[in-house]
């Protein structure tokens, strides 16, 4: 069972995801930062640069976008053409364009946006101009894989995307057709809207927070909703009726006397899980470390002395390393390349033992997630997508004297 824990401030919305009372994902979502990724803009084209093959468009932000040639040619990739042709006979400073948020504005970078626009639903992703169907690999029943194939193609037109979310599995084709025709009428308010406005200007916003994650991970029968705000709870209680009309359990409203994050053990688990050293069940270590271009994690056995042979000593702590590491990649929303030192293990079973434990856990992630394998020096590689940067989130403040490396240098007298 799930568990969706909101605490919502004046400012501030936090939302934690428990999967059997363990911690799986947090997010922080500031008033002002709501839904920029997935949001749309009509943008005007400030500079197109052909060395990067790409143009910067001002969506009214503090940053212009980012737009890469690969973001404006065909989503399909059977449309586009077999060598890509010049940012310049595709793009013209002036222009206006609607463009849709992927990556939201980090560090000295403004937002990457595309035109291969999106439209999530409860049931399906909705893109105008894709030309085909698509089905989630986490569906793995080959029939019902087929017959959702086969309802998309029946229900699309002829420029239009759809690709089938896990949570369609075994869905009613009339559930599926609602969802659609929703999808649809949004798409038809964006581009009306775009004809009315002057550029720069937002078309439309992607949903909140709480309603995120009702909408990609919450199953409105079976899991729990609570919520420390009034307002809030009548909020979700709305979203739920519009995409569970047929009924959904209803949204509690703790009233508490101490903090909702408090009463179900979030806060310990955040600072357990943000901490740059880790502390497995048994004594063993994960060190932590993230720097400009990947993450490391460091696993140890420390206190861990196992009961039998070095070997299998190690295999066991590597074991519970990656399982712990799959929990923590999707609770610290880690993005970019991820290197794991796990011990070194002599026999290439146990290698692939701890390999496939991670890729368990990792398949629960809803985020796009690769594992490529050992390197030559016995380190785990893999790669995690990561669209949103949250700076309301938990994650500690990087000290201002040592940049984080807990060191402060002194000049030799």
């Amino acid at each position: 069972m799930k568990q969706m824990i909101v605490h919502c401030t004046q400012h501030v919305t936090r939302m934690a995801l428990l999967e059997n009372g363990r911690l799986v994902e947090y997010a922080a979502e500031r008033d002002q930062q709501q839904g920029l990724v997935g949001s749309y803009y009509k943008g005007r084209v400030m500079n197109v640069l052909p060395g990067m093959q790409a143009a910067f468009v001002d969506i009214g932000q503090k940053k212009n976008a980012f737009l890469y040639v690969d973001d404006v040619l065909h989503p399909h990739l059977e449309k586009q053409p077999a060598v890509k042709p010049s940012i310049e006979t595709l793009l013209q400073p002036g222009q206006e364009i609607i463009v849709q948020v992927r990556k939201e504005p980090r560090g000295g970078k403004g937002a990457r946006v595309t035109t291969h626009y999106t439209l999530p639903g409860r049931w399906m992703v909705y893109m105008p101009f894709a030309e085909y169907v698509g089905v989630s690999k986490k569906i793995s029943r080959e029939s019902e894989r087929s017959r959702l194939k086969g309802i998309g193609e029946r229900l699309r037109r002829s420029e239009e995307g759809l690709i089938m979310r896990t949570v369609s599995e075994d869905e009613r084709v009339d559930a599926v057709e609602g969802d659609l025709a929703f999808l649809r009428a949004q798409w038809e308010m964006i581009t009306r809207r775009a004809q009315e406005v002057e550029a720069p200007s937002l078309l439309h916003s992607d949903l909140s927070i709480v309603q995120r994650f009702i909408r990609d991970t919450f199953n409105p029968l079976r899991d729990e909703l609570t919520i420390d705000s009034a307002q809030a709870v009548k909020e979700a209680e709305a979203f739920l009726d519009d995409m569970a009309p047929g009924g959904y359990k209803p949204v509690r409203l703790y009233q508490g006397q101490g903090s909702i994050f408090g009463a179900y053990g979030v806060q310990e688990q955040l600072h357990k899980g943000f901490s740059r050293k880790i502390t497995l069940e048994g004594g063993a270590t994960l060190i932590w470390d993230e720097t400009e271009a990947l993450t490391v994690i460091d696993v140890n056995t420390a206190q861990y002395t196992g009961s039998t042979t070095l070997e299998e000593t190690v295999t066991r702590t590597n074991l519970l390393a990656a399982e712990e590491i799959g929990r923590l990649i999707r609770l610290r929303d880690t993005g970019g390349i991820i290197i794991i030192d796990f011990i070194d293990m002599e026999r290439e079973e146990h290698r692939r033992q701890v390999m496939e434990r991670l890729e368990s856990v990792i398949s629960r992630d809803r985020t796009q997630t690769h594992i490529l394998g050992w390197t030559q020096l016995g380190l785990l590689e893999m790669t995690r997508k990561k669209a949103r940067h949250d700076s309301a989130s938990f994650a500690p403040v990087i000290c201002q004297c040592c940049g984080g490396t807990g060191k402060v240098g002194a000049w030799l007298e």
